[in-house]
């Protein structure tokens, strides 16, 4: 995808198309790397991109969960959603990635009205109390917001690995040419 959201003709377009911008976003700061680099832990927090990515799929899938009020995982599994298991490769999180955003858009798409309840489940702390229900474009507003959020801190971790930031990396990964404004980047050497 370009550096920008293509022009938006309606609402449900722009909410999806400023969803994938933000998830190629994300995906841009693994361009290149390794599975040793998509673990690692460069920064105070233990956030790496490969535990980011894999934690934003499956939240993201929680939420279209939600939506279609499907049975969700159990909390035990939050923690592991924030890690890149030995036994997982950047490139099966980024597979899972597609494919839940694949669901999410057909799902969306075959949902007639945004405005659509998704029911607040009870009990959970960060929930607020007093809603009954969010809607559907709500929960994609969430969801753009989520994954913006991660995105910028797979930028910065993506910094601290090896000095690669978010132009440059899209740049080579959309195959720009070089310009005297920026410059692809290049593994190094």
């Amino acid at each position: 995808m370009p550096g920008q959201v293509p022009p938006v003709a309606d609402e449900r377009t722009g909410l999806l198309g400023y969803l994938a911008q933000q998830r190629d976003v994300l995906r841009t700061a693994a361009y290149g790397l390794t599975d040793e680099q998509a673990r690692e832990t460069p920064t105070v927090s233990a956030l790496s991109i490969g535990g980011l990515i894999k934690h934003v799929a499956a939240t993201e899938r929680g939420w279209i969960d939600l939506v279609l009020q499907r049975s969700q995982e159990s909390a035990d599994d939050y923690f592991a959603n924030f890690r890149l298991q030995p036994n997982e490769t950047l490139a099966s999180v980024l597979r899972m990635y597609d494919e839940v955003a694949a669901e999410t858009e057909r799902v969306v798409n075959a949902i007639p009205d945004l405005g659509r309840p998704v029911p607040v489940p009870p009990g959970v702390p960060w929930y607020p109390s007093d809603v009954d229900a969010w809607s559907v474009r709500w929960v994609l507003l969430h969801l753009i917001e989520e994954t913006a959020r991660h995105a910028g801190h797979a930028d910065i971790i993506r910094e601290s690995i090896d000095g690669a930031t978010a132009m440059p990396l899209m740049a080579a990964a959309e195959g720009w040419p070089a310009t005297p404004w920026i410059q692809p980047w290049e593994p190094p050497a």
